[in-house]
C-alpha cells in the first residue's frame, strides 16, 4: 500500500511538472523573450500567471509606428523584432501605421508640442513606412524562417485614418469620449511632465492617449487582438488603453514592453538622437548600418545577439565563446550587423553594405570595380567626382593635372614619385605613365586617385 501511495505521488507530481512545463515553455509562449530582454515588463503585472497560460493559445497582437518621419529607426527595429518573434510562435501581428495619431502627436518623452504635419506629407510618411513595414517582415520569411512545412501567421499592415476618418468629432466624443475619465489620464507621467513644464500641454496632445486606446478597441472588435507591444516609454499610453477596452469588453488584455535601446554611452537610439539610425536606405545606407554593428564594442555583443538574431540560446551562448577565444576576428560582430541589413534591406543591400566595406576597408580592387556610378558617388560622397574623355596615351601626370589633385606639374611630379599617390588603393611612382584599362581605369570606367586615407578624386571616363 505504501509503494502504491508512493508512486500515485510520484504520478502526480510528474503531471504536475508537465503541466507547468507546458504552460511555460509552450511553442506559443513569448514570455521566454524576457530572458533574451526582447520583451522588459509585462502589464498588469498581476496577470502574468493568467498571460502565460492565454499564450498557449494564438492570439492577436499588435504594434503602432506613427509615421512622424518618412523611416522608421532602429528603435521601431526592436518592437518589429517582439512581433517576429510572436509571429513565429504562431500569433498573429498587426503594425498600424498612425496616419491620424502622427497628426495629433505623442507628448511622451517630450518637452513641447510637436511640430505639426500636414495631412500631405503624412500621407507619404505613411506610404514610406509601411513598405519598410513590409519589406522586413517578407525579407524575415524568405531569409530567416526555416521551417517551411510551418507557414507564418499572415501580418495586417493597417493605417489607423481608415476607421477615423469616417467618424465625426461628436460623434467621437459623444460615444468613445465619455469612458475616459480625466483623473486618470491626468496622471500619466508624460501628461505631468509636460504640465509642470513651461511650455504646457495641448489638447491636442493630451487626447493622444485617447486615440491610442481607441486604437485597440477597433483592433479587438474587428480582428480579435488582445495584446499590445510598445516600448516602455509608452507604458502610459498602454494602461490608458488597457483601462478602456476592459470596461468595454472583459476579456484577458494585456501590454508587452520591448525595453528602449541604447548605445555604449547609454544615449537613446532613436530619430530624435544625434546618433540615429534609420532603416530607410536614403537616409541611412546599408553600408553605414552594417558599420555600425561591426564595431559594437565586446561589452555589447551578448545583449545585440539577443535582442537581433533569430539564434537559439545555445548558438548565442557559442558565439560568445568564440569572441572570448579569438575576439580580433569580430565573428559576433559580424553575425549581429549581417542579420540586421539583411533582415532591413535583403541580400541586395547586405552584398552591397560587404561590398562597401570591402572598398572603404579593405581597399579590394575588385570590389570597387562592381560599384555603379550612384554607390561611387554615394560611398565617396565627400570627394571630387570628374569626368574625363577617355583618350589614349593619358598619363598619370597628365590626369591629375586636369583634376586638380595637385597644384601643377612640378608638384604632381614630386609627390607621385615620393610615393604619395595611389591610384586604386595601388602606390604609383611614375609620374610618365600611362594610364591602362582593366588595371587603372577599371571595367565600370572608373578610377580612384588617392591622398592620404582621407582625400579622394574619382575620375568617371567617357567615351
Amino acid at each position: 500500500m505504501t509503494s502504491l501511495k508512493l508512486s500515485l505521488r510520484l504520478c502526480q507530481r510528474a503531471i504536475m511538472s508537465l503541466h507547468r512545463s507546458y504552460c511555460s515553455v509552450s511553442p506559443r509562449n513569448v514570455l521566454n523573450l524576457r530572458e533574451r530582454g526582447v520583451i522588459h515588463s509585462i502589464f498588469p503585472t498581476t496577470l502574468t500567471h493568467e498571460v502565460e497560460r492565454h499564450l498557449g493559445e494564438p492570439l492577436t497582437v499588435y504594434c503602432g509606428f506613427d509615421p512622424t518621419a518618412d523611416s522608421l529607426h532602429i528603435g521601431n527595429l526592436l518592437a518589429i523584432m517582439a512581433m517576429l518573434h510572436c509571429q513565429r510562435a504562431g500569433h498573429s501581428p498587426i503594425c498600424v501605421v498612425g496616419g491620424t495619431t502622427a497628426r495629433i502627436g505623442d507628448p511622451s518623452g517630450r518637452k513641447k508640442d510637436r511640430v505639426p504635419l500636414s495631412e500631405e506629407v503624412v500621407n507619404k510618411n505613411v506610404a514610406s513606412i509601411t513598405e519598410s513595414l513590409e519589406r522586413i517582415f517578407s525579407n524575415h520569411q524568405k531569409f530567416f524562417w526555416k521551417k517551411q512545412n510551418k507557414e507564418l501567421p499572415q501580418v495586417r499592415i493597417l493605417n489607423n485614418n481608415d476607421w477615423y476618418s469616417q467618424r465625426s468629432m461628436v460623434d467621437f466624443l459623444s460615444t468613445l469620449g465619455r469612458k475616459f475619465r480625466i483623473g486618470s489620464m491626468m496622471h500619466r507621467e508624460s501628461v505631468k511632465a509636460r504640465l509642470e513644464s513651461e511650455e504646457g500641454l495641448s489638447l491636442t496632445e493630451f487626447t493622444y492617449q485617447v486615440f491610442q486606446a481607441c486604437d485597440w478597441l477597433h483592433l479587438y472588435e474587428n480582428y480579435k487582438c488582445s495584446v499590445q507591444i510598445g516600448g516602455s516609454d509608452q507604458l502610459g499610453n498602454i494602461i490608458s488603453g488597457y483601462e478602456f477596452i476592459t470596461k468595454t469588453h472583459k476579456k484577458l488584455f494585456f501590454g508587452l514592453m520591448v525595453p528602449l535601446l541604447t548605445a555604449p554611452n547609454g544615449e537613446k537610439l532613436g530619430k530624435s538622437a544625434n546618433n540615429s539610425l534609420w532603416l530607410n536606405p536614403d537616409r541611412t545606407t546599408p553600408f553605414r548600418l552594417y558599420q555600425y554593428f561591426i564595431n559594437l564594442p565586446d561589452t555589447e555583443v551578448e545583449k545585440y545577439l539577443k535582442l537581433f538574431t533569430f539564434l537559439t540560446n545555445q548558438e548565442i551562448q557559442d558565439y560568445l565563446a568564440d569572441m572570448r577565444e579569438r575576439p580580433e576576428l569580430r565573428k559576433s560582430q559580424k553575425k549581429i550587423a549581417e542579420d540586421i541589413v539583411k533582415l532591413v534591406h535583403g541580400e541586395v543591400g547586405l552584398e552591397q553594405a560587404v561590398r562597401w566595406t570591402e572598398v572603404f576597408f579593405q581597399h579590394k580592387v575588385e570590389s570597387l570595380a562592381l560599384l555603379t556610378d550612384l554607390e561611387v558617388k554615394v560611398l565617396f560622397k565627400n570627394s571630387s567626382f570628374t569626368s574625363l574623355p577617355l583618350v589614349p596615351g593619358l598619363t598619370l601626370a597628365n590626369v591629375c593635372s586636369k583634376i586638380n589633385v595637385f597644384k601643377n606639374i612640378d608638384e604632381a611630379e614630386k609627390k607621385i614619385r615620393s610615393g604619395q599617390l595611389k591610384v586604386n588603393f595601388h602606390s604609383e611612382t611614375n609620374p610618365q605613365m600611362v594610364l591602362r584599362e582593366n588595371e587603372h581605369i577599371l571595367p565600370n570606367d572608373i578610377t580612384l586617385f588617392s591622398l592620404g586615407k582621407k582625400v579622394h578624386h574619382v575620375v568617371k571616363w567617357v567615351s
